[in-house]
């Protein structure tokens, strides 16, 4: 069935549209850009705060382009004098309400809120009166909530609500007492709050921002007596440039090593090895259950907001959960034990420093099970985000920067590694693997496409070793929920499931460069991301984890083999049921 279309005209230009679209989106086709605030593209499209408002011939007072249907006929004006005056009148009483402090907020240069006090030459608060004083949620070790910066444009509530399926910020309060906050505002410590971060990246002011840890790495680097190693994820190299102006997506790994030389680490080390030695536990383990050594169906376990969403929703279903620590935690173990043996460093001089994608991960750097022998896998995370920050404070011209390496004997990776940057990554990685180990040979097929993409739960079936073997993928925790509730209901077909929390994976995590809704309404950021992502993979001397020289190296001198006593030491960990929390 055709669609049906329809003629209209916007600011005197005459379009032909589906009918069932927006103004706003039809605006946009046509290169007419209508200011928003609250409108974010599938995700809050409710017209709250009435900036995307316009004038529509034949009806009486404003309309929000962002929920106003076309119709045919229609003759809309985005930019009469009525209308901008609205739009002042509207920012006005936001900014009678906010914080002035913009030169120190963490979201500078980046705000949306910011951007449209400047088109529209916000130079005086013509409605002044009592502003608004809440007390700065910072107990949580990964997201700090300051809501006297919120404008209630629920962007938040909406990613948390509608497309993680938690609710673990919602609005509470009426007129001027409105605010996005917590049950009972409690910290998002101590409720469901699952760190995704989600929230964060979807904030246009710094009402939600990660809690930073980028002057106490700087004082480690300081420190003549601490040995400082950082690493970095595979999801940071291809967004990290974003943050200089570089293309979105592109692989800035070569300029993003030289500027961690130039900050003054003393090693730079890939995380990208640590998920190689992910895969090769993971795979092994996978292999054991398969055999009827352990429960079925195996999850992943990669991804600590999904971790800690499992641990307080699904807690009598743990034991699907692979016991492997994520790839940065394992190679901070590594790091802190064969490295500092082999070189002759005192592993409690040692700081490791992790480059993520993710904003859970400083939670899951906290965690009381990720230490061996008393020492901490991971001092300290950062996001994205922040690694850009130090290298502003430290005056670098990172686009102008030549490309480095990473630093031996940890230098070497594998595609299979990068990949895990995106969803559908972990599990392809892990099947390369699995197949290889199963079949006893090495297969041509490398790559398993149909676990790539944006569907948010992917599946396929694949005969391995004359087996049949069930895989799905979800991505994003409204598909793990389902997911967990069909092996919850003892429904599940599946053998082996990769779950990420973010919906998209790491690549879209809630420590990556953010977004205006104006780039996310017109870019697909994540598939550039991902396409980057791949594009290493496929450049890859070494595809398959099992492959990477330096991972038989260290098992050979120090792991002994994967799923090894000592493999299990320092590679692997456990989970335990979190209490949900009590309305």
């Amino acid at each position: 069935m055709s669609e049906e279309i329809v003629n209209l005209t916007i600011d005197g230009i005459k379009v032909k549209a589906t009918k069932g679209d927006t103004i706003l989106k039809v605006a946009k086709s046509v290169g007419i850009n209508i200011p928003t605030l609250c409108f974010l593209k599938e995700i809050n499209e409710v017209g709250d705060c009435r900036m995307c408002i316009v004038e529509i011939e034949g009806r009486r007072g404003f309309a929000a382009s962002c929920i106003q249907k076309v119709e045919e006929g229609m003759v809309v004006h985005t930019n009469t004098p009525s209308v901008v005056e609205a739009r002042k009148v509207i920012l006005d009483l936001i900014l009678s309400n906010h914080p002035k402090d913009c030169l120190t907020c963490i979201r500078s240069g980046n705000c949306e809120l910011q951007n449209l006090a400047e088109k529209f030459n916000m130079r005086d608060i013509e409605y002044k009166g009592e502003m608004q004083n809440h007390p700065i949620d910072d107990k949580s070790p990964s997201i700090v909530r300051e809501p006297n910066k919120c404008i209630l444009c629920r962007r938040c509530t909406a990613a948390c609500k509608n497309v993680q399926e938690i609710g673990a910020i919602s609005s509470t309060g009426r007129g001027f007492e409105s605010c996005i906050a917590t049950t009972y505002d409690e910290s998002l410590n101590d409720v469901d709050c699952t760190f995704c971060g989600q929230c964060v990246v979807s904030c246009p002011t710094g009402a939600l921002h990660e809690k930073e840890y980028v002057e106490d790495v700087w004082e480690k680097l300081k420190d003549e007596e601490t040995f400082v190693v950082v690493q970095t994820a595979p999801a940071v190299r291809v967004a990290i440039g974003e943050e200089f102006g570089m293309p979105i997506g592109e692989n800035a790994k070569g300029k993003m090593v030289t500027a961690l030389k130039r900050i003054g680490f003393d090693k730079v080390f890939d995380t990208n090895t640590g998920a190689d030695f992910t895969i090769m536990e993971e795979a092994n383990e996978f292999i054991e259950r398969l055999s009827g050594n352990g429960t079925l169906p195996m999850i992943t376990s990669c991804s600590p907001g999904w971790v800690r969403f499992a641990e307080k929703n699904y807690g009598d279903q743990l034991d699907h959960l692979s016991s492997c620590k994520s790839p940065h935690q394992m190679f901070g173990a590594v790091i802190k034990s064969y490295f500092a043996e082999k070189y002759g460093i005192d592993k409690n001089k040692i700081c490791t420093v992790s480059i993520m994608p993710c904003i859970a991960k400083k939670y899951e750097a906290s965690r009381p099970e990720m230490e061996v022998d008393g020492v901490r896998d991971v001092d300290y995370v950062l996001t994205t985000r922040e690694l850009a920050k130090m290298i502003k404070q430290a005056n670098i011209d990172f686009v102008e920067l030549e490309d480095s390496n990473f630093d031996d004997p940890m230098g070497e990776a594998s595609g299979a590694g990068a990949i895990f940057g995106t969803t559908g990554g972990v599990m392809e990685a892990a099947i390369r693997t699995a197949v290889d180990t199963l079949e006893n040979k090495s297969m041509d097929k490398i790559e398993y496409k149909e676990v790539r993409g944006e569907k948010g739960i992917k599946e396929a079936c694949l005969n391995v070793a004359g087996k049949e073997v069930k895989i799905a993928v979800a991505s994003g925790l409204s598909n793990a929920r389902k997911i967990m509730d069909q092996i919850k209901d003892k429904k599940s077909p599946y053998h082996f499931i990769e779950i990420m929390a973010c919906p998209g994976g790491c690549v879209m995590g809630g420590g990556q460069p953010i977004k205006s809704a104006k780039t996310r309404a017109t870019i697909d950021v994540r598939k550039r991301r991902a396409d980057s992502i791949y594009s290493i993979d496929e450049k890859s001397t070494i595809r398959k984890s099992h492959e990477n020289p330096t991972i038989k190296k260290i098992y050979e001198e120090y792991l002994e083999k994967p799923g090894s006593h000592k493999a299990h030491k320092y590679l692997h960990t456990t989970y335990s049921p979190k209490p949900k929390y009590d309305i």
